[in-house]
């Protein structure tokens, strides 16, 4: 079986060896037994299954919860000469009726099904008909309550089990903190099945987070360095933003376009196809965006609002780089970020036991946003994970941020903040700090008070990092039912009272240097071989326009990369390219040769 499934790989995908514990998980299915997978996006979770569906008698069966991704799916599975097919409802009536045909005659190595389709009394019975290979349960984090996107229906999903129970069950994730992997082993019932945890690293992102002074600026100038004719993905909290972010950077010259809920669905979908298949294309979207999205060479991942959750946070910027090649996930944030979740959380009807596990994600999140520390160590030990060095690949071992003795600059702002009346927001608290001769200084006579002009040591954007820090630390908090009010916090008292010492950090003075110190490092260090590997991408976008396919589904930029450094001049050479199985090196082999060599003759 290991031989097996070492040939399908080399053969059918075109990788020389497995990575990580794709070859245990792939002889463990391939053998009949149930398993929990959680993998980094871009980790080859999708092998898990599919290599085991070739190697198994009957058809495999993938619950996938997004049309896109069924669609990107099975087209980089027929490029691969795979027998593979789709349900959902983006199909017509007599397409279907063919794919179900094939599926019960065993004409297809594997079906792709959404899980309300496969709940269906219709569907159940035509599995009751058909040999399967395995169950794979895919973006399993769906099943859980915790996680950042609950699926009621992922709950069903234990019929599998009831109706099939001689048939191993492969559920897949790249996001599950503790509370969402118990939640899907639970009811997915796979208690009984292995666990394999390959790790939550993805070493080719870049992640950096910037303090919010005029997000839209600081947009344009990441932009700007070093990520022009890119695709990318921009996150947003609300539909406005969104729409307001996208008009812009067209207005700038820069491709964008619009996602969110509440536009046209015949305009969604358009403008998911137009950022598949074209190059260079930037998504301005809601978290509404993204999810199931195949595409491997997003450059980058940039939010300009707080994500919900760590967990989200992975989510979303694992959207970047899944080809492996370096990537960046960028993010602005401020105050006001922190008061809008803490608004939508306490306002949810969410039962007290999830808001008290949503707040220490929120925490979670901030203290992450917040740390001196490498970004890296934080975010993976959050997912239980230990990397024993700094990274070197993000913002804070880059250009480290300093700390510094914050106690009493703290209790300077929770004074000033009690003597106010605790009504205020910071910018008016601030404002008292530094001594401010404004309108609103003057009504309330906030200019006799001890505190007025006790701040002058910092700037008004230390100060607003001060505070930003101090609500993470719930030593402030904020009036969510009023107009944004700080108060005191629980934690306040020792602070003001001397018991306690707190350390901030000190947010760097980000300029053009520094930035231009930490670009991404470059994917090739001859010019020749950019200039090869555009040449290539042009020929893959012939044939991917002639198709009417994404370009990635002929081959990754990784792919290409590699016979742009390589410049295989054989078709036995370029069989040793990563990523160039057989059926596409019979497919596109001799023109692929016939542009490097034309370069090669340059």
């Amino acid at each position: 079986m290991a031989r097996q499934a070492l040939e399908v790989l080399r053969d059918v995908f075109g990788f020389e060896s497995f990575r990580g514990e794709q070859a245990e998980i792939i002889a463990h299915v391939i053998e009949g037994g149930d398993a929990l997978v959680l993998m980094p996006t871009g980790g080859g979770k999708s092998l898990c299954y599919q290599i085991p569906a070739l190697c198994r008698p009957g058809t495999a069966v993938v619950v996938s919860p997004l049309i896109a991704l069924m669609q990107d799916q099975v087209e980089a599975l027929r490029q691969a000469g795979i027998r593979a097919g789709a349900l959902n409802s983006s199909i017509g009536y007599g397409e279907a009726l063919a794919i179900e045909r094939d599926l019960e005659a065993g004409d297809l190595d594997l079906i792709y099904v959404a899980p309300e389709r496969l709940l269906t009394d219709s569907f159940q019975g035509l599995l009751g008909r058909t040999r399967i290979a395995l169950f794979a349960i895919d973006e399993a984090h769906c099943v859980s309550q915790w996680g950042h996107d609950f699926r009621p229906e992922y709950r069903r999903l234990t019929v599998l089990h009831e109706r099939f129970p001689q048939v191993p069950r492969l559920a897949l994730t790249a996001t599950a903190d503790g509370p969402t992997r118990r939640d899907i082993l639970r009811h997915l019932e796979l208690a009984d099945g292995a666990v394999f945890v390959a790790g939550f690293d993805r070493p080719n992102i870049r992640y950096r987070v910037q303090p919010k002074a005029n997000p839209r600026a600081q947009l344009e100038a990441f932009l700007a360095d070093g990520h022009g004719g890119e695709s990318g993905i921009v996150y947003c909290m609300t539909r406005a933003k969104v729409e307001e972010i996208a008009q812009r950077l067209s207005e700038r010259g820069v491709p964008a376009l619009p996602y969110h809920a509440g536009l046209d669905k015949a305009v969604r979908t358009r403008h998911q196809e137009r950022f598949i298949k074209e190059d260079g294309l930037v998504m301005v979207a809601t978290i509404a965006f993204g999810m199931g999205i195949d595409k491997p060479d997003v450059r980058f991942v940039a939010h300009l609002d707080l994500p919900k959750s760590l967990e989200a946070y992975y989510q979303e910027t694992g959207r970047a780089g899944r080809d492996g090649l370096p990537s960046e996930a960028w993010m602005t944030y401020g105050l006001e970020d922190v008061v809008k979740l803490r608004q939508l959380l306490e306002a949810s009807a969410a039962p007290d036991g999830q808001k008290r596990i949503e707040r220490q994600k929120l925490a979670a999140l901030l203290g992450y946003c917040e740390t001196v520390r490498c970004r890296r160590q934080v975010l993976l030990e959050y997912f239980g994970e230990t990397l024993p060095e700094p990274c070197g690949n993000c913002d804070t071992c880059l250009e480290p941020a300093a700390s510094f003795d914050g106690t009493e600059a703290a209790r300077k702002a929770l004074s000033c903040v009690y003597r106010t009346g605790q009504i205020f927001g910071a910018q008016h608290v601030i404002d008292v700090l530094l001594g401010g001769d404004t309108e609103k200084v003057r009504k309330f006579r906030h200019d006799a008070l001890s505190t007025y002009g006790i701040g002058g040591e910092f700037s008004r954007a230390e100060w607003r990092s001060i505070f930003r820090q101090l609500v993470s630390l719930g030593l402030l908090a904020v009036d969510i039912e009023g107009h944004g009010g700080l108060r005191l916090g629980p934690e306040a008292r020792p602070v003001l009272r001397g018991e306690r010492r707190i350390e901030l950090r000190r947010d760097p003075v980000r300029g053009r240097p520094a930035a231009a110190k930490g670009r991404r490092p470059v994917l090739f260090e001859d010019a020749r071989d950019e200039t090869l590997f555009q040449a290539l991408r042009a020929r893959r976008l012939q044939f991917a326009k002639a198709q009417e396919v994404p370009p990635y589904v002929i081959f990754h930029d990784s792919t290409l990369a590699a016979m742009a450094r390589a410049r295989p001049r054989r078709l036995q050479e370029l069989a040793g390219i990563s990523g160039v199985g057989q059926a596409k090196l019979d497919r596109y082999g001799e023109d692929f040769l016939a542009v490097i060599a034309e370069h090669g003759a340059e």
